[in-house]
């Protein structure tokens, strides 16, 4: 925990001695300890800093003090000797003075309270300029106290306003006159800081500099020529003016009523700018308590402006840029005693990140965020709703649909026969007389052979839309008759190419036709199951149930598990409800939903596995059929449909990576999807309401403009949004597995635009 110590001083150096108050607590609280003691007078100690500054000043090394007041007589090293003598004797007469019994009270307190590992802060207050002027760095607390670092105060204070935060730290760096001294070295310091913004003011005249005062600052630099006289200050601005505080004093309330933070003064002899300053209640000044040369302030400022930007903190910045300069101290004698602090006792330093953070206004933030979040959403569910969106929306459902994992086995309640080129070639070797690929021989053959197998329901995928031929009664009597087999026929739609539609068997009762339609998006991708519909008034086609839900109602009835319309208007099969599509269902926005159509969850197949198996019409009628199938083929569902490309077999783009699949394995699909829903509890898809697809959207939204928010490096903020997106996806395909459509595309989008949005907004609005 940082500490703060004030060491008072009411008195003098010369004559009287001070009365010595000293109070130890924790930064922002008030003092827990409180102990009085003197330090004598030590007329000697005034005298032997004044002969030292005498010397100090003799050296006539350049400086930043008015060229024309330097005298000096002697070689220099005759003075630099004399210097550093001069300087050894006033640190020695220092140590005894804080060694004396009168102040053994206050040393004792520091070293018995305070840890060395403790950051430390030491505000010396006192109104003596020659108090002042000591090098109380000098001191051996500050030797054993690594992390401790002293300031000057005068005995009166007001703390000044509390300023408004910025993004940047605001500089005025005034180039003075640099004659005979290069100041150009202090702006190349200055501009290589981070975050800030620095209005560079180069020899001004007293009007533009009295105008930029009264702007608002975080620091104010000034590095040119400058000294004190009679205890007044003054810098030297350009060539030939010079100006007091007394000059700018307007300026100066106004600047440190808007916030200026810090003075830094890198310019020779500033204790009279600093006595001048301190009346105004600035909170921090950096001055050189001497004429300083050119290198010296140079180092300093380099030294200075590293430590402190880096996150130091103001006073072991300093320190740190002050015993740095001891590499010079071999041309440059005592420099390490030159930079000081003055500092407001009523406020606590800030360190650079404080300077340059922005004020953080919740409030505004979040009304910001939701306010571009609602925004966002809104646009995006508008383009939605008008369908825009469908077709990325299909695309992210059928990869879904291909990433999720093959776990599913063939399905045993089917058996598919096919008839394939090598079926037509065998028909036309046997003399079989067709009209179309199945001839009526071969399907009464056909019929005949499955009844010996006792399958529950047979549906013929074949259209036939032609008499039997009088020559098979029988197949007549079939089909006219067995209540398990079903038939299909076709609606008139202009849109498959089949206007007229085509035709039911004749000899098929009404009851048991069924339609063969489908419904491919404008992709041709078969996604969805059409289980009813109302056929136009002239169509041949009058079936008003799909072949796939006529197949599985009857298999399913053999179970008694009934279909039936429930309250809601919907269709129920045992316990289970089909949930129909509207126009506006998840992914799907302004389609066709006339009839009743149901998303198709297609099996999920490994490689190796079909829907169904599969025997050819030859090896049926041949009697090739394996004999633990012929056991199992009873109670199942048998469909018979085409597969010879000659005989023009359908195939259809279905959501999996696959080629076309046949029409007829389109229809197992549909029979099993039935199948698994009732009989396996196999999840049908379902979706959510429009309002709940609204808020999840919204949600993600604002998780983008959150993120833009806390991050704020490019690449924090990119790893952020891939990380939120990857989230979503994962999340997405998770519900997708136990069958749940919920959106993936929109608050992807939403998530990147209300990030991008909030980020545009922050760097032109500066939130």
């Amino acid at each position: 925990m940082a500490k703060l110590v004030v060491m008072k001083l009411d008195g003098n150096l010369s004559s009287h001695g001070c009365r010595v108050t000293l109070e130890i607590g924790a930064e922002n609280a008030r003092p827990k300890i409180e102990v009085s003691g003197n330090l004598p007078a030590s007329p000697d100690l005034a005298n032997y800093l004044h002969q030292w500054q005498d010397n100090y000043r003799s050296l006539g090394i350049t400086s930043r003090i008015k060229p024309q007041e330097i005298i000096y007589d002697g070689c220099i090293k005759s003075r630099v000797k004399k210097c550093s003598e001069s300087a050894k004797v006033l640190s020695d007469r220092l140590q005894i003075l804080l060694e004396s019994p009168e102040f053994r009270s206050i040393n004792n307190t520091l070293r018995e309270e305070l840890n060395r590992e403790e950051i430390i802060r030491v505000l010396i207050r006192t109104d003596d300029s020659e108090l002042q002027r000591l090098p109380w760095h000098l001191w051996d607390f500050f030797n054993r106290y690594s992390q401790a670092e002293f300031a000057l105060s005068a005995t009166a204070s007001e703390a000044p306003n509390t300023p408004p935060r910025k993004p940047k730290v605001r500089i005025l760096a005034i180039l003075g006159n640099s004659t005979g001294i290069d100041v150009q070295k202090d702006r190349q310091l200055l501009e290589s800081l981070p975050s800030s913004e620095i209005v560079f003011l180069v020899e001004p005249q007293r009007n533009e500099l009295n105008n930029y005062l009264w702007q608002q600052w975080d620091i104010l630099f000034f590095a040119g020529h400058s000294e004190s006289a009679d205890g007044k200050g003054k810098i030297y601005i350009n060539k030939i003016d010079s100006l007091t505080i007394d000059d700018l004093e307007n300026g100066l309330k106004s600047a440190i009523a808007q916030g200026l933070q810090l003075a830094i003064f890198n310019s020779c002899d500033g204790l009279g700018l600093a006595s001048q300053l301190l009346p105004l209640h600035i909170p921090q000044m950096i001055v050189m308590r001497e004429p300083v040369p050119d290198e010296v302030a140079q180092e300093f400022l380099k030294h200075f402006l590293v430590a402190f930007s880096s996150g130091k903190s103001l006073y072991l910045a300093l320190r740190e840029a002050r015993e740095k300069l001891q590499g010079l101290e071999d041309r440059f004698p005592n420099a390490t005693w030159l930079p000081v602090i003055f500092q407001n006792p009523g406020v606590v330093p800030p360190t650079w990140k404080k300077l340059s953070s922005r004020h953080i206004d919740f409030k505004r933030i979040f009304l910001t965020v939701f306010l571009v979040s609602v925004l966002v959403t809104a646009s995006v569910m508008g383009v939605r709703y008008l369908g825009m969106l469908q077709q990325s929306e299909l695309q992210a459902y059928d990869h879904l649909m291909q990433v999720r994992s093959h776990s599913e086995r063939t399905d045993p309640r089917l058996l598919i026969v096919t008839v394939g080129e090598a079926d037509i070639y065998y028909q036309n070797q046997m003399g079989m007389k067709s009209k179309g690929s199945l001839s009526d021989q071969a399907l009464a053959q056909l019929l005949q052979k499955l009844k010996q197998y006792q399958p529950t329901t047979i549906g013929i995928d074949i259209y036939r839309d032609f008499p039997v031929d009088p020559d098979y009664p029988n197949l007549v009597t079939s089909l006219q008759q067995d209540s398990r087999i079903f038939a299909v026929c076709k609606v008139s739609a202009d849109s498959d190419g089949e206007a007229d539609g085509i035709h039911p068997p004749d000899e098929v009762p009404q009851s048991r036709q069924s339609f063969s339609d489908f419904v491919a998006d404008n992709d041709e991708i078969l996604r969805r199951q059409l289980l009813n519909l109302t056929p136009p008034i002239k169509s041949p086609c009058t079936a008003e149930d799909a072949f796939s839900l006529q197949l599985a109602r009857h298999y399913l009835q053999a179970k008694n598990l009934k279909a039936d319309i429930n309250y809601q208007g919907y269709l129920q099969i045992g316990n289970v409800v089909f949930q129909p599509l509207k126009e506006h269902s998840s992914g799907y926005q302004r389609i066709d939903a006339s009839g009743y159509q149901v998303l198709l969850n297609y099996r999920s197949l490994r490689p190796t596995e079909k829907i169904a198996e599969i025997v050819s019409l030859k090896d049926v009628l041949t009697d090739q059929i394996k004999p633990e199938l012929i056991e199992s083929l009873k109670n199942r569902i048998v469909m018979i449909g085409v597969t010879a490309p000659s005989a023009k077999a359908d195939y259809w783009k279905t959501p999996s990576k696959e080629k076309k699949i046949q029409g007829l394995l389109v229809q197992a699909n549909m029979v099993s999807h039935i199948l698994s829903a009732v009989e396996d509890r196999r999840p049908l898809f379902w979706w959510w309401s429009g309002w709940v697809e609204a808020l999840w959207v919204w949600g993600w939204s604002l998780m983008g403009g959150i993120i833009a928010w806390r991050c704020s490096k490019p690449l924090y903020l990119g790893l952020a949004i891939a990380t939120a997106l990857l989230t979503l996806f994962g999340v997405c395909f998770g519900i997708f597995t136990q069958a749940g459509w919920i959106p993936l595309v929109p608050p992807v989008l939403t998530l990147v635009l209300t990030a991008t949005g909030f980020v545009w907004i922050l760097r032109n609005k500066q939130l």
